[in-house]
């Protein structure tokens, strides 16, 4: 019988195999977290761009985007606060699940059933020659399967 077919060779084959795989997969995954998440902020700030009205295809998206102002605001007052140190940085859906960063909302209230509120949310500014042109909001709610998210760009008039 050859060594090649003996079922410890077959065996320690895919293990060594299986060994490689996992290594290339988990260094691949590690190596381009930094651009998954560089791509994941430029197509949030796109898609604020789009909103508003303001994209241009061709112009870089940092360039645009930087004529946008990033504020936070206290949903319980509605006034802008310095309660969260990184704008940048701040996800209000996932700061609705850390523990003093989330209201509760009561059910009769809660028809978009999220069950829990954030306490602050991001908005952004758009100013032109004249002050304020528009304000874009993050929306969610409940949709068929899961939770649906995107953005409501309000004019100066605060209409749609």
């Amino acid at each position: 019988m050859s060594n090649q077919q003996t079922a410890k060779y077959t065996i320690t084959v895919t293990l060594i195999m299986c060994l490689v795989a996992s290594v290339l997969v988990a260094g691949s995954a590690v190596m381009l977290k930094p651009h998954q998440e560089t791509n994941k902020a430029l197509d949030f700030q796109k898609n604020v761009l789009k909103v508003a009205g303001m994209y241009q295809e061709g112009v870089s998206v940092e360039e645009q985007f930087a004529k946008i102002q990033v504020k936070v605001v206290d949903l319980e007052t509605g006034k802008f606060t310095d309660a969260v140190a990184d704008v940048t940085k701040f996800d209000q859906v996932a700061s609705a699940k850390r523990p003093g960063m989330f209201v509760k909302l009561d059910p009769e209230d809660d028809i978009a059933k999220l069950i829990t509120r954030e306490k602050y949310a991001k908005v952004f500014l758009v100013n032109d020659d004249q002050g304020l042109s528009r304000v874009i909001l993050p929306i969610r709610g409940k949709g068929l399967w899961s939770t649906m998210a995107g953005f409501i760009a309000l004019d100066k008039e605060l209409d749609g």
